[in-house]
């Protein structure tokens, strides 16, 4: 940190670099924070993308080569916006160079990448280097609202969990093979890319540790047409083809450290979803549930009231005291999607400056990581228990 100030470098300027950018824009502007971030960098392979990335993302300028990216002295923080393949290897140049990293999830393609990690931000913590991992779903207020309930005993004794994230996006067998259908880039598929997601949240919000699973996992569509190399989507005039190497969808049982039992499904096969994220939450004393596609809203159910009164309701969790709401807008005006990334940021920035530890940490991350590990054994083993690793 130079007189206050985190000066950025970014990795990445696809989806993820350009949900990253508005809130490294934006965090500032929203929250009075201890410190302030400069968004001096933005690096990818493709020269002209990035330049016009730069431009319009509003980074001071672009680089081709993340390597001089760690190494610049006027870079203090790395934020890893890549693929999954690349992850452990530019966070720990940028651990070992004294950088904070921010990384986006899943923290990595294997547990033993994510164990390395993880060794690796622990020996940086000792010089006072942070690291975060970017489960952004965590910072949506209503869900940091519905841990809230949870912590406070309004659900009593959690009983059950379930979760669901659907997609549609490859439902279409003549949608190219683009990097996210390749295990060699991106790891797995609909589990590590959505199910990495509701993983964490319910871990989350429940505060209990997913310790066994029993799993299967499907890839409908086995081979799709190789994409044009100028487009990176459009197939080939000639329709050449390429094996799919991750799931499609992914199910699983779960059993809780704390005694709960839950239920999981990721999948980018459900026709006509588009990203909905739905997460409910049943208790001895309520249940709560959260749905994406209305993410300023809870539904809850006070089980200790009369039974001439019960019945779900809805929260709006728009009020200031929700949390991180009292920086934005009046009550009822809705937040998006986009001010979970800011929310993150300010986290991130505020656990710097204090010289704290952000959350969710790489530890975080790679316990997330052994619990798609041992999905992806269950599945293989035609559905066998198996206990997550420590």
């Amino acid at each position: 940190m130079d007189n206050g100030e985190l000066r950025v470098g970014l990795v990445g300027y696809a989806f993820m670099g350009t949900a990253h950018s508005q809130a490294w824009r934006t965090v500032n502007r929203v929250f009075d924070l201890p410190v302030r971030a400069r968004m001096v960098a933005i690096c990818g392979r493709d020269e002209a993308k990035v330049a016009e990335a730069a431009g319009r993302l509003g980074w001071a300028e672009h680089l081709t080569d993340w390597r001089a990216l760690v190494a610049r002295e006027d870079i203090d923080v790395v934020d890893v916006c890549t693929p999954g393949d690349s992850h452990a290897e530019i966070a720990m140049a940028a651990l070992t160079a004294g950088k904070h990293v921010l990384c986006e999830k899943p923290l990595a393609n294997t547990v033993e990448e994510a164990r390395a990690m993880t060794d690796a931000a622990a020996a940086a913590r000792l010089a006072g280097v942070r690291s975060v991992c970017g489960f952004n779903y965590r910072r949506v207020p209503a869900v940091a609202f519905m841990r809230q309930l949870v912590e406070e005993g309004r659900l009593g004794t959690i009983r059950h969990v379930r979760a669901a994230y659907l997609q549609d996006w490859i439902v279409d067998p003549q949608f190219p093979l683009v990097w996210r259908l390749r295990r060699e880039v991106a790891g797995s598929g609909a589990l590590g890319d959505i199910g990495a997601h509701i993983i964490d949240l319910t871990q989350y919000v429940t505060g209990q540790r997913i310790t066994g699973v029993s799993a299967l996992t499907e890839t409908f569509v086995k081979e799709r047409p190789l994409p044009a190399a100028s487009s990176g989507l459009s197939a080939v005039a000639d329709t050449e083809y390429g094996p799919v190497t991750v799931d499609d969808a992914a199910l699983f049982v779960a059993r809780l450290d704390g005694g709960a039992v839950a239920t999981y499904e990721a999948t980018r096969f459900a026709t006509g979803r588009k990203n909905a994220l739905r997460v409910e939450i049943n208790g001895s004393h309520g249940s709560v549930a959260f749905d994406l596609e209305r993410l300023n809203e809870l539904e809850f159910y006070d089980a200790t009231l009369p039974e001439t009164e019960r019945g779900f309701r809805r929260i709006l969790v728009t009020e200031p005291d929700h949390p991180y709401m009292s920086a934005w807008w009046p009550p009822g005006h809705i937040l998006g999607y986009e001010h979970t990334f800011t929310h993150e940021l300010r986290d991130f920035l505020t656990a710097i400056a204090a010289g704290e530890d952000p959350t969710p940490s790489f530890t975080d991350a790679l316990q997330v990581q052994l619990v798609l590990d041992a999905v992806e054994r269950s599945a293989r083993l035609d559905s066998s228990w198996i206990k997550v690793e420590p």
